[in-house]
């Protein structure tokens, strides 16, 4: 994998659904001061790609986070990481092929049942993209990513000249505190800074190329959602927390109301995006707990450098569906969704940057970034509320598995030396690129 497929599998991986409804969901808990969330959490992302960022560059494994996990706290803390973000996924497919099937049911009708089909087309969609190996979803992912950046801009530049300062005021019209729950909603939009990671060892240079794709998404990433974002609330006004669609509402005011077919076309996209990357990388990463006994031993195939991780994709793509149906039959909100699947990544990301402070070299600047990931994600996980159950119920379930497993097996993995002395080597690169 080259430098620039790896930066759109990030693009892809954090930019993604969010951009098609976050920005209503944000204007509807806190009015335009939800622009201060949006880059309250884009300043987040900073320490966080910088964190993950080195840590792909220093232990490319397709274990990724798991393997970090394990390399600073042991076996069972490591089952957990990687129970969560291995379960997430499956949670977390059907509202993201949703939010891109209702642009299309937007276009063409059939509601909700025009939804749910373009939402288990795109699983089969990502699934059948992966099953080709990552050079394949690869040199999809960087296509794609080249086109919504073009798409994006395009909307934002259309619109922007029809944006009024008046839309500002009240600037908080929910009060100052209402920016804390906006936040929380906005956590979806920004989890996926971790996707790289299990694909690390499949870059050509990972101490080198790891760290830029990851710079070339942050700017590409903070650039598209403060242009989308500051557009929804400038142009649409008051409109822009009551609308199911803000991109296609943006893209008509200008270009026109033709301009919707092409948003449904750029919300198919986005969704294929994030739904490769995260598939992508989950895939890998459920290979490599099958062979560190964090899974059955049947998942396991796949999970060296170079090969396809089918069981394990099967299985995400299996659960994915089973995920949709009973979306469709119970009629389970995707902001319920949602939130579980926030909840699940908050906590991988308080346990990796947890271990990153203990892994990275002291006085590094990788470090101190890891360091102010850690608080912040911390805070994180408690503006969550009571969705983080959930995590905690699969994390309880996995430390059970962990138990039964212990002493059965021995973890193939294999990481460098963190002595500073050795750890020091790889700090440059990413410093350098940061």
């Amino acid at each position: 994998m080259t430098m620039p497929q790896g930066a759109a599998v990030s693009i892809g991986a954090v930019l993604g659904t969010g951009v098609i409804a976050l920005p209503a969901l944000g204007a509807a808990a806190a009015g335009p001061a939800s622009l201060i969330a949006w880059l309250a959490l884009i300043l987040l992302s900073v320490p966080l790609a910088a964190t993950f960022a080195a840590l792909g560059a220093r232990y490319p494994d397709a274990g990724g986070v798991s393997t970090y996990v394990r390399t600073a706290f042991g076996a069972r803390a490591a089952t957990v990481v990687g129970w969560c973000f291995y379960f997430a996924v499956p949670a977390g497919a059907p509202p993201a092929a949703m939010f891109g099937g209702a642009y299309v049911a937007a276009v063409l009708g059939g509601g909700m049942r025009t939804t749910l089909i373009t939402a288990a087309l795109m699983i089969v969609a990502v699934t059948a993209m992966n099953a080709g190996g990552v050079r394949v979803s690869g040199r999809l992912q960087l296509g794609m990513a080249a086109l919504l950046v073009t798409l994006l801009l395009t909307a934002t530049a259309t619109a922007l000249p029809h944006a009024h300062l008046a839309n500002l005021h009240p600037f908080a019209p929910h009060g100052w505190l209402a920016i804390g729950p906006a936040a929380a909603v906005l956590v979806w939009g920004f989890a996926g800074w971790e996707a790289v990671t299990s694909l690390a060892a499949d870059f050509r240079d990972p101490k080198r190329d790891v760290p830029r794709a990851s710079v070339v998404a942050l700017v590409v990433v903070g650039v598209l959602y403060l242009g989308v974002a500051g557009a929804s609330v400038l142009v649409l006004g008051p409109g822009a927390a009551t609308t199911q669609a803000p991109l296609a509402e943006l893209l008509a005011v200008g270009l026109g109301a033709p301009a919707r077919i092409a948003t449904a076309a750029v919300a198919v996209l986005l969704t294929l995006g994030t739904m490769n990357a995260y598939f992508s990388g989950v895939a890998r990463l459920g290979a490599a707990l099958g062979r560190d006994g964090a899974l059955p031993a049947w998942f396991g195939r796949g999970s060296s450098a170079g090969e396809i991780p089918r069981r394990s994709l099967a299985s995400v793509a299996v659960l994915s569906a089973l995920s949709l149906a009973i979306v469709a039959v119970t009629g389970l909100s995707t902001r319920t969704l949602v939130q579980l699947t926030t909840g699940s990544f908050v906590l991988v990301y308080m346990l990796s940057t947890a271990a990153a402070v203990r892994l990275l070299p002291r006085r590094s600047w990788s470090r101190r970034a890891a360091v102010v990931a850690l608080v912040a994600v911390s805070v994180l996980l408690f503006m969550n509320g009571w969705y983080v159950l959930w995590t905690l119920g699969v994390a309880a379930v996995a430390l059970l598995y962990a138990g039964r497993r212990a002493g059965t097996r021995t973890p193939k993995v294999t990481v460098p030396d963190t002595a500073p002395e050795a750890a020091d080597d790889a700090d440059p690169a990413v410093a350098s690129a940061l």
